[in-house]
């Protein structure tokens, strides 16, 4: 019997633990708990309050594209904020300096090959793999080209002394005045989806089908060399790169790597519209082991008699690579109060918009009287969270064009807040990454696989604000964004976007790649329950 209420005892005392720490877990819950409080304990009280924060707009100016992670390529039509269409130019690097094609050499193909980023899902029960696609916005067709660029690429901007890498911006161009003529891009066309090797209709969006390589074998039947995942992969003119790059053996052209790119300059990857509100966007890897241009040739074998020998030559994306974004919002996107805050944030990837967060109401150095009486209290800080509500009557269309996840950082220092180191990294799954500080988008309970509305973002920012608290560390106002992956924050340098302003010049490079965006309620709406706010769970000594 007595073992029996000591079983007892502790099971009361596990559920109590349990039902405080989900209890934690709730909006406007207090972290009051059965295990320490004011009426069993002399020395603490455990509380919680809500502090306003002040939230504007900061629309974004032509964003750095230039080497980004990823690549956009394709037409996105946002239902709340309008049309992007995402083209880009890519330099190429041969995978041999002067080489040497062999004798008599024929060619017999060329293909290019960018993969998608896709997950295996099942056996297709015959052999085969059945995939998913990983970053496809939208389903729509387009046309689709592949000019030879007559644009060099520069390393560095040579106003800089040659010091200073060049950037390239979204809108074309290299700085506010100096504008990239797209008739350059446009050179010799290489190809077109109005051919016959891309059905249907001579129109393009990205499959999800795996690649099934043939070849003939003994007995002249065909069968099966290869499988592939799905990727951008063309069959492309023989004799274009037979002038461009065999008939060169031996050439300057062909030497060095500068040569080369002084000499074929790149590829200008175009997609066009084809019915009002349609096409697809999606993020290429150009930078993958298997994305390039191969050639497949064959040439005289080394003994008389024998067979001919099959070889290949490779040509790469590892060079500059520039994203090209034309955008057609249907949201005027502006600069909002700095003093006052917006009654709504505006949220877009690319050249779009962000949103600034100003805690306890900071002047530019971030004190304020609001930060001196926090500051004065003695709390121990046990968690805060920065609470976003998205404004569903905004969000119009499919609840999959909502973002998963936004971005919080040190605006001041261009950095992640230290909440973003001590959390978690899943490389695997990105959108699991961070998961404690950057809290993916609450939505609605749908009781099916559909997706339901976004409801809320909850960030929380415990050691930022215990940093402010003991550390005296710095108020700094927060920058807000869109991310397609936070994962890229953990080790990249911010973009730089065209701007006067030294100490606001730079964004981060997952909120550039991102084609989605959102509203959020900001402070200054009329809407008291979902405005924007500050809540955090303390403890106070009780002396």
């Amino acid at each position: 019997m007595k073992k029996i209420k000591f079983a007892l005892k502790y099971i009361a005392i596990l559920t109590v633990l349990i039902s405080s720490f989900i209890a934690c877990d709730k909006d406007f819950a207090s972290i009051d708990s059965d295990i320490i409080n004011g009426d069993n304990a002399t020395h603490f009280n455990s509380s919680q309050i809500q502090y306003d924060v002040i939230a504007y707009n900061k629309k974004l100016p032509p964003v750095q594209t230039n080497n980004l992670p990823v690549n956009l390529f394709g037409i996105y039509n946002d239902p709340v904020y309008g049309k992007t269409t995402a083209n880009f130019v890519t330099q190429l690097n041969i995978s041999t300096l002067d080489p040497d094609f062999g004798d008599n050499i024929e060619l017999d193909s060329v293909i290019l090959s960018i993969p998608y980023f896709s997950t295996a899902i099942e056996s297709d029960g015959e052999g085969g793999t059945i995939y998913e696609l990983d970053s496809i916005f939208g389903d729509g067709f387009m046309k689709f080209s592949i000019h030879e660029s007559n644009y060099y690429l520069r390393d560095f901007d040579p106003n800089s002394e040659f010091d200073i890498s060049q950037r390239y911006y979204s809108n074309y161009s290299t700085s506010s005045s100096d504008f990239i003529p797209e008739s350059l891009l446009e050179g010799d066309l290489i190809y077109y989806t109005n051919s016959m090797n891309h059905p249907p209709d001579g129109l393009f969006k990205p499959s999800a089908s795996q690649i099934v390589l043939k070849e003939e074998n003994e007995d002249g039947e065909m069968e099966i060399s290869d499988r592939l995942a799905p990727a951008l992969r063309l069959k492309l003119d023989n004799a274009f790169w037979q002038e461009k790059i065999l008939d060169k053996e031996g050439e300057p052209e062909l030497t060095n790597q500068n040569n080369f790119s002084d000499y074929f300059r790149g590829l200008y990857f175009k997609v066009e519209e084809v019915n009002p509100g349609s096409g697809t966007l999606s993020l290429l890897n150009l930078t993958a082991s298997t994305a390039n241009v191969t050639l497949y040739y064959t040439k005289d074998p080394l003994t008389e008699g024998a067979d001919r020998i099959s070889s290949t030559f490779t040509i790469n994306f590892t060079g500059n690579r520039v994203n090209l974004l034309n955008n057609d919002y249907n949201i005027p996107l502006a600069d909002g109060n700095q003093v006052n805050g917006d009654e709504k944030l505006y949220l877009k990837g690319g050249e779009g918009s962000m949103a600034i967060i100003n805690l306890f109401n900071g002047d530019e150095n971030g004190d304020s009287p609001e930060l001196e009486e926090f500051k004065s209290n003695n709390w121990l800080i046990n968690e805060a969270n920065l609470v976003f509500y998205v404004d569903q009557d905004m969000m119009i269309g499919d609840n999959e064009t909502e973002p998963d996840r936004v971005y919080l950082y040190d605006l001041k220092n261009q950095t992640p807040l230290i909440d973003y180191y001590y959390d978690l990294t899943n490389t695997t799954y990105p959108l699991l990454s961070k998961a404690n500080h950057l809290g993916a988008l609450q939505r609605e309970d749908t009781g099916s696989d559909d997706l339901g509305k976004g409801i809320k973002y909850k960030i929380r920012i415990t050691e930022h604000i215990n940093n402010i608290l003991l550390n005296d560390s710095t108020n700094v106002k927060l920058g807000l964004t869109v991310s397609s992956n936070v994962d890229f924050e953990n080790n990249t340098v911010q973009y730089s976007f065209q701007t006067d302003d030294e100490d606001f010049n730079r964004i981060p490079g997952s909120s550039i790649i991102c084609p989605e965006g959102t509203v959020l309620f900001g402070n200054n709406t009329t809407n008291e329950e979902k405005k924007v706010y500050l809540e955090i769970f303390y403890t106070e000594p009780n002396n």
